[in-house]
């Protein structure tokens, strides 16, 4: 019995070192993204692509911090030949936002009360994958929970961003698809 109550203070005590919101009522959610047109590591299907009608696939985010008071999402491509390509840029979403519905970016600034800012095409909102011909790419969609709105005009850079992001990072989370042209 005295090993067994030694055993679970053991335990507690791991628990709250390793989570410190553990025991305060307070239930730890991981920040999730996905999407329904591809799986994680998947094939990004055609019509999210300039070869097809070049429209934001429909995504769906989750377990975001109630401390939360912005979201940001970039998408970028770090295989392009001249380097990591920004092709989505959107800040100061709502923290209850839960979907960007598919067609999302192509009406700058009308994204849920969020902004859009400047991809590497030299325009706001989303512009899709789009490599030269070869080898598949990889796109990411990073999704950033912000402890304050970025309060950045409309048409912002990443850089500009990741230099207003800094020290605000609540909790981010990853969802990676491919495009070969072919």
């Amino acid at each position: 019995m005295k090993a067994m109550i030694l055993s679970f203070s053991m335990l507690a005590i791991m628990m709250a070192v390793t989570n410190p919101s553990w025991g305060q009522g307070e239930a730890v959610m991981k920040l999730m993204l996905n999407s329904d047109a591809f799986q994680p590591g998947g094939e990004i299907p055609r019509e999210f692509t300039c070869q097809g009608e070049n429209k934001s696939p429909k995504l769906t985010l989750g377990g975001i911090p109630k401390k939360a008071k912005s979201l940001t999402l970039i998408m970028d491509d770090p295989d392009a030949p001249r380097g990591t390509w920004v092709h989505w840029v959107l800040y100061d979403l709502p923290p209850n936002t839960l979907e960007l519905p598919m067609g999302a970016g192509l009406q700058p600034g009308a994204e849920q009360g969020g902004m859009d800012g400047k991809n590497d095409f030299g325009k706001q909102g989303y512009g899709g994958p789009c490599p030269p011909a070869g080898k598949a790419h990889r796109y990411f969609f990073k999704l950033y929970a912000l402890d304050q709105k970025l309060g950045l005009k409309p048409g912002a850079s990443k850089d500009d961003l990741e230099r207003a992001m800094q020290g605000h990072i609540l909790a981010q989370a990853e969802l990676m698809g491919t495009y070969q042209r072919r």
